[in-house]
C-alpha cells in the first residue's frame, strides 16, 4: 500500500481541506491519504480549537484514511523545524511515496530548484545573509531576501506563505534524500492569513475568528464553510484559557530556561518576562513584544514552548533519531491493511509505546505531558492509546 501524505493543524478542518483530500484522491495515484496532524498545540503558537481526536476524526470522515500525530516538538517550532521535523517522520514510513502540499502558485520543478538553491549557500549568499541581518531582519526574511539577490528562484515560493512552506518540505526532502515525490496543489478561496469570510472557502483563521460568535452572520459563515460534522462540533466551541495560563507559565520559568527554546534568541527571555510582570494579558505583551525583530507569531511560540518545555536541543536530537507516531484516527473499513502499512513506525497501542527507545522515548512523552496540560484547559481527557476507528 502507498500513501500520498499531506502535512496539516485543520484548526480547524473546513471546506478547503475537504476539497485537497479529493484532490489527491483524484489526482495523485496512490492507494491512500496519509495525514500528519499538529496535536492540541499549532505552529502559530496557539491551543487548537478542538481537541487532536476530534480533528482526526473530522479528517476521516471527510476523505483522509489515517491520521498520524505530527510530535509536539516539530509542530510549535519555526517554518524550517516544523517542516524538517514532518519531513523526517515521513521518510521513516516506508509506504509513504507522496507528499501533498496547498500553493499559491509553482509547480513541482520550481519548487524543487527553490529548495536546492537555498541548500547551496555559496559565498555570495553568504555575504548577502550576513548584510541582511545586520537591521534586525529575522533570519528566514534575510536568508530569503539573500537567495532572491543571488540566485534565479522564483520570487512568489519564497513570499507567499503557503508557498514558502511547500519550499520548506522540499528542502527537507533534498536533506533527508528521500524518494517521497512533491506534490503541490493549487489553493483556492482565503489565503493563509485573509480573514475576510467567503461563501464556502474561507481560511481557517477567518473561521478561527467568528467561532462561538452567537451572531447570524456567524453561525451562516461556519455552516458554509464547514463539513456537516465539522459544523456539529463547531457548535459546542468554548475557548480555553490557554493565554492566562502560558503567561503565568512563562513568570514561573527561569530566564534561562525559556531562552533554550526553538525561537527564542538574544535575550528576548529578558524582555518577555519584564513585559509579563507589568501587562496583565498575553495579547497585551505580544502586542508591545511584537516588532520588526521579532513578529507576533515568532513570540507566541516562544510562549507556547515554554508552556510545552520545548527545547531547541531536543528538537535537534530528535531530527536526528528514528522516531514513531501517535495514530490518532483510521478508517475502520480499511484498517487491516492501514495497520500492516504503518507497522513499526505508528503507535497504536501500549505495547508500540513501551518499545521506543532514547529519543524516540522522549518525544512521545512530550506528546503524552502537550495532551496532559489541554486536557486542563478543557476539561476533557482523553487516555492515551485511543486510536479512533472511524
Amino acid at each position: 500500500m502507498e500513501f500520498c501524505a499531506v502535512i496539516c493543524e485543520y484548526n480547524p478542518f473546513h471546506n478547503g481541506h475537504k476539497r485537497q483530500l479529493e484532490e489527491i484522491g483524484r489526482t495523485c495515484g496512490r492507494d491512500g491519504i496519509l495525514c500528519l496532524m499538529s496535536g492540541n498545540f499549532t505552529q502559530r503558537g496557539e491551543a487548537a480549537v478542538f481537541d487532536k481526536y476530534t480533528r482526526a476524526r473530522h479528517a476521516v470522515e471527510n476523505g483522509a484514511d489515517a491520521v498520524l500525530e505530527l510530535p509536539a516538538a516539530f509542530a510549535c517550532s519555526p517554518a524550517e523545524l516544523f517542516a524538517e521535523g514532518a519531513v523526517h517522520m515521513l521518510t521513516q514510513i516506508p509506504s509513504v511515496t507522496a507528499l501533498a502540499f496547498g500553493c499559491e502558485s509553482g509547480e513541482k520543478a520550481d519548487f524543487l530548484k527553490t529548495a536546492s538553491a537555498l541548500l547551496s549557500e555559496d559565498k555570495a549568499f553568504k555575504s548577502a545573509l550576513k548584510e541582511n541581518m545586520k537591521d534586525g531582519t529575522s533570519y528566514i526574511r534575510a536568508r530569503n531576501a539573500a537567495l532572491l539577490a543571488t540566485a534565479d528562484v522564483d520570487e512568489s515560493l519564497l513570499t507567499s506563505p503557503n508557498n514558502l512552506l511547500g519550499t520548506e518540505y522540499c528542502r527537507a526532502l533534498l536533506v533527508n534524500k528521500s524518494s517521497i515525490e512533491p506534490f503541490p496543489l493549487r489553493r483556492v478561496g482565503g489565503g493563509y492569513a485573509d480573514v475576510s469570510l467567503y461563501k464556502d472557502f474561507s481560511s481557517a483563521a477567518a473561521l478561527r475568528a467568528v467561532l462561538g460568535d452567537p451572531s447570524g452572520r456567524a453561525k451562516r459563515a461556519l455552516k458554509r464553510n464547514l463539513p456537516a460534522d465539522v459544523f456539529e462540533t463547531a457548535k459546542t466551541y468554548r475557548p480555553l484559557p490557554y493565554g492566562e495560563a502560558a503567561l503565568c507559565a512563562l513568570l514561573s520559568a527561569p530566564a534561562e530556561r525559556i531562552a533554550e527554546t526553538p525561537d527564542c534568541s538574544e535575550g528576548l527571555e529578558n524582555r518577555l518576562k519584564a513585559l509579563s510582570k507589568g501587562n496583565p494579558s498575553l495579547g497585551e505583551v505580544l502586542a508591545k513584544a511584537a516588532g520588526k525583530r521579532y513578529t507576533r507569531s515568532r513570540i507566541k511560540r516562544v510562549f507556547l514552548q515554554n508552556f510545552l518545555g520545548v527545547r531547541l536541543k531536543d528538537v535537534r536530537d530528535y531530527l536526528k533519531a528514528p522516531l514513531a507516531a501517535n495514530l490518532l484516527a483510521v478508517k475502520k473499513e480499511r484498517a487491516d491493511e492501514i495497520l500492516a502499512a504503518l507497522k513499526g513506525t505508528a503507535i497504536v497501542r501500549k505495547s508500540d509505546h513501551d518499545g521506543l527507545k532514547k529519543e524516540a522515548l522522549a518525544c512521545f512523552t512530550a506528546d503524552l505531558h502537550a495532551a496532559d496540560l489541554y486536557a486542563a484547559l478543557s476539561g476533557v481527557y482523553t487516555a492515551p492509546f485511543s486510536t479512533l476507528f472511524v
